[in-house]
């Protein structure tokens, strides 16, 4: 896992982000405690920097009785069972379990820190995008340590580095860096080694050739026409929006909307394919870039 990650942007070059308004940043924070740079310490409070109440989810329903379906527990030779008398098990082979009792479970548990300690300072190219997971919202929690909060935001951005330290939350024990943004710090999980999949087990079936250089040029000039900065904004779950489409129709008595399968391209001559490409990808570009230059002579 040589491969580096590109530089990670952060408070000096990232685009503000604009709130959607349906996601907001929970009034209660996922964990509470103290940020430790050696002997100076400011109390933090953590936040979850994404959202998925606005995702769509289904119940069962009976539909002859309208109701809700609930899950009863259910042994395959005894028939229903209290849910308060199930314990836990680990599989180790087929119908066989490792039973773990609340005790057992309770012996290993790992008490929630109180303090994220940082341990190192890396350069943000030195961790690989693949061990980057979900982002939180690193904020100070009352006045009394703000300063120091500042100072080891302004020196994260300053030297270019990322904060490396580990926090426990949940029983569960996270490595997490630190990153300055804006007027704060994210917060995002590591993932561990062993939870990374090696970048050759999956590539290890691609032939080692090299592709026609005529055709690396004609894909490069796509590449430069479709160029442009990034907008999340364009990029929307497009069934999620169609699923609360179907579900606002279905709710005022309306037909559904049938959405046409989109027509596969049996691809025969490459070279051809991306000439083509090359002219369609020219002719959606062209109006934007005389709109562009039509706002520029207006200016």
């Amino acid at each position: 896992m040589a491969t580096r990650a590109g530089k990670r942007s952060h408070s000096k070059s990232s685009p503000p982000i604009e709130s959607s308004g349906d996601a907001q940043l929970a009034r209660r924070p996922l964990w509470e405690g103290h940020l430790r740079l050696s002997l100076v310490s400011c109390p933090v409070a953590l936040y979850g920097g994404t959202s998925s109440r606005s995702d769509i989810s289904f119940h069962l329903i009976n539909p002859e009785t309208n109701n809700r379906i609930r899950m009863i527990p259910t042994d395959p030779d005894t028939g229903p069972v209290e849910r308060a008398n199930l314990v836990k098990g680990y599989e180790i082979e087929k119908n066989r379990y490792v039973i773990m009792t609340s005790e057992d479970l309770e012996s290993v548990r790992l008490e929630t820190t109180k303090t994220i300690d940082i341990e190192r300072f890396v350069d943000e190219r030195e961790i690989d995008r693949l061990y980057w997971n979900d982002p939180y919202y690193l904020v100070p929690d009352g006045k009394t340590g703000t300063e120091a909060y500042i100072v080891i935001r302004d020196a994260l951005a300053q030297t270019g580095r990322i904060a490396v330290g580990r926090l426990v939350m949940h029983m569960r024990e996270r490595v997490v860096a630190l990153e300055p943004r804006d007027k704060g710090i994210v917060a995002y999980s590591l993932r561990s080694q062993d939870e990374v999949i090696a970048p050759q087990a999956a590539f290890d079936d691609i032939p080692a050739t090299r592709s026609d250089r005529k055709m690396v040029e004609i894909a490069e000039k796509i590449i430069a026409q479709k160029a442009g900065p990034f907008d999340p904004a364009m990029f929307e779950d497009r069934y999620e929006k169609a699923l609360r489409e179907l579900i606002r129709r279905k709710e005022k008595g309306e037909k559904p909307v049938r959405v046409e399968p989109a027509n596969d391209t049996n691809v025969i001559d490459l070279m051809a394919a991306l000439k083509n490409s090359l002219k369609h990808a020219g002719a959606r570009t062209a109006p934007a870039n005389s709109n562009l230059k039509t706002r520029k002579r207006a200016r």
